[in-house]
């Protein structure tokens, strides 16, 4: 059974003015997002910034997350590395913290071999029991989790049970389902830079690999809009697929929006927009372009959502 089918949030990371993190404002957003019917919650990923916490921080948020949660969805926490080692620790920490599954991005920088990711991959789920879902984001990481890869540590490893694909090659995604004969539980997680100035989003390809057998998307969407991006994918499992592509297709805008920056630049501008008062980035990422916040602004007035 998979981890969760539908919307799943990639979680904003709330801080305040002197760059702490907000429990209080971070309780807030966990409750919205359960109250707008949410199916899980994706934490300490590319979103909610881990890559600018200490290991201390990202528990810390990783542990509170789950006690707020308190089990009403799954709660799937960040704790991949490019060192294997410190990918095992954060992990079963995580896994005593009370998380229902792990997101473990493929180890930047190093540019392993498919031999590489396997062992590491490998050796991360050996040290923990919960599930495990893979992310592919090679124009972030510099490596690509090839498909044949991603199918055999499925078939091979019990407890990696899919991905997140954010390499936004559907092609690919399409031989791997071919592949995995039912064996790999696959999310939509597309977070690419297609030009020097343009980025594509994850929500954007919900209900395409919806009709290719994929459970579901890990949405920054969702931050702004968790009620809308839920019914994507609900619609689309109601067997209502008219319904589904409208709604996506209606979302294209502001997705566009929520992505004319690197994420998690515009999502945060978005909520600040919003009133729900998530603080500042941290460093090197910083606020949004004007001209960007104004497109944005727009994009959201549009959807009806400001």
């Amino acid at each position: 059974m998979a981890i969760f089918e539908g919307a799943g949030v990639a979680l904003v990371t709330p801080f305040k003015e002197n760059g702490e993190v907000n429990y209080e404002k971070l309780e807030e957003i966990v409750e919205e997002q359960i109250a707008g019917g949410t199916d899980s919650i994706i934490v300490c990923g590319t979103t909610g910034e881990a890559s600018t916490m200490s290991h201390e921080e990202h528990l810390d948020v990783v542990g509170y997350v789950c006690k707020v949660t308190g089990k009403r969805i799954p709660v799937i926490a960040g704790t991949g590395s490019n060192c294997t080692e410190t990918a095992i620790y954060l992990s079963k920490e995580a896994e005593k913290f009370g998380a229902d599954g792990l997101l473990l991005v493929s180890p930047y920088y190093n540019k392993a071999t498919q031999n590489g990711l396997i062992a590491h991959f490998t050796a991360i789920a050996d040290a923990v029991k919960i599930p495990i879902i893979l992310y592919n984001i090679p124009g972030r990481t510099g490596v690509t989790i090839a498909p044949q890869t991603i199918v055999t540590l499925c078939k091979n490893v019990p407890n990696i049970v899919g991905v997140k694909e954010a390499s936004g090659n559907l092609t690919n995604i399409a031989t791997m389902l071919a592949m995995a004969d039912g064996c790999v539980d696959v999310y939509s997680g597309n977070d690419d830079q297609i030009s020097d100035d343009l980025y594509s989003g994850n929500d954007d390809q919900i209900v395409p690999l919806l009709s290719l057998g994929g459970k579901g998307v890990v949405s920054v969407l969702s931050n702004v809009a968790p009620a809308q991006t839920h019914e994507i994918c609900a619609s689309y499992f109601r067997g209502d697929v008219k319904e589904s592509a409208r709604l996506q297709l209606e979302a294209i805008p502001l997705i566009g929006a929520l992505f004319c920056e690197v994420n998690p630049i515009p999502v945060k501008a978005a909520m600040n927009l919003m009133g729900k008062k998530v603080g500042p980035l941290r460093l090197p990422l910083t606020e949004m372009e004007p001209a960007n916040q104004e497109r944005l602004k727009k994009a959201m007035e549009e959807y009806g959502i400001l």
